[in-house]
This record gives C-alpha cells, sequence and structure tokens, in this order.
C-alpha cells in the first residue's frame, strides 16, 4: 500500500464510496452464505467447492482492502480552484502525437471517473503524469512501456 494521495473528483470519490458499500455489505454478505453452504457439503479436504468459495472470498476481500486504502488516501479536487492555462486535474486536453502526425483529446480525471472509451485517463496514470504541468505549445516527451510518445499540447480547457 502506498502513501501517495489520490485527486480525485467528489463525483468520483461518492463513486468509489457506493462500490465499497455494495461489496461490503452486498458481496460479502453472498460470499458468506455460499462458503457456508459449501461447507455444509461434506469432507473440507476433498470439497472443491468449498476451496473455490474460500479463494472467492479472499479475493474479494482483497478488492475491498485495496479500495479502502485508495479512499483513505484520496483528496478531494475543487476543480474551480485550479489554473486553467496549465495541465491540470480535470482538464481536457488535445494533443498532437508527432511521431503519427494524429490528434488526441484526454481528459485528466481521479479514480472512479476514468473511463478509457471516452479518454477519460487517470491523472496518475503515466500520460497523465506527463503531461501535468505543461501549456499550450509545449512538448511534452512520455515514457511508456512501449516506448516515448511525444505529444504537443494544442489546447486546454475545461469539460
Amino acid at each position: 500500500m502506498s502513501i501517495e494521495r489520490i485527486p480525485i473528483s467528489r463525483e468520483g470519490y461518492e463513486k468509489l464510496k457506493a462500490d465499497l458499500d455494495r461489496m461490503q455489505n452486498v458481496e460479502m454478505t453472498e460470499m458468506a452464505r455460499r462458503v457456508a453452504t459449501a461447507r455444509d457439503m461434506g469432507d473440507l479436504r476433498e470439497n472443491a467447492e468449498y476451496h473455490a468459495a474460500r479463494e472467492d472470498h479472499g479475493m474479494l476481500q482483497a478488492r475491498v482492502d485495496a479500495l479502502k486504502d485508495k479512499l483513505s488516501r484520496a483528496y478531494i479536487m475543487d476543480r474551480s480552484t485550479l489554473p486553467t492555462d496549465a495541465v491540470v486535474f480535470g482538464v481536457r486536453v488535445r494533443v498532437k502525437d508527432l511521431d503519427l502526425d494524429e490528434e488526441e483529446v484526454y481528459e485528466l480525471v481521479g479514480p472512479g471517473d476514468d473511463d478509457f472509451m471516452k479518454n477519460k485517463i487517470l491523472i496518475t496514470s503515466p500520460i497523465g503524469q506527463g503531461l501535468v504541468g505543461k501549456k499550450c505549445g509545449d512538448t511534452a516527451e512520455i515514457r511508456v512501456p512501449r516506448g516515448t510518445l511525444r505529444y504537443e499540447i494544442l489546447e486546454i480547457s475545461m469539460p
């Protein structure tokens, strides 16, 4: 578990809290019922259903713990107090890939608001980190697993 603070919107925070509540109060209850049912099936040494249920319970508990950790490190960002002339949390940024000569638009968001299909990327992602602090006209060189991306910042706006 990390001690790094995580920027997040109020909506993203509420969404993650709702996910945690669902996991703790609905899914954990169902999992406990599943384990109890499997335990009643007989000899635990040879009961595959029991071992599978226990393993699933452990994985659910790990997801709950990770979400609790994320929420404990979250701080809610007020977009109205952020600068509008630089890439910061909550902005929409239009960039030009200098190697592919293509334009892309990203919205930098926190956990709970990310949606890859809508180009809403985490501000803590490699691309998000590489764009933060840049202004229109700046070039960002971002190291990613497949190499280096070179983006020119074309426009910064609030969604």
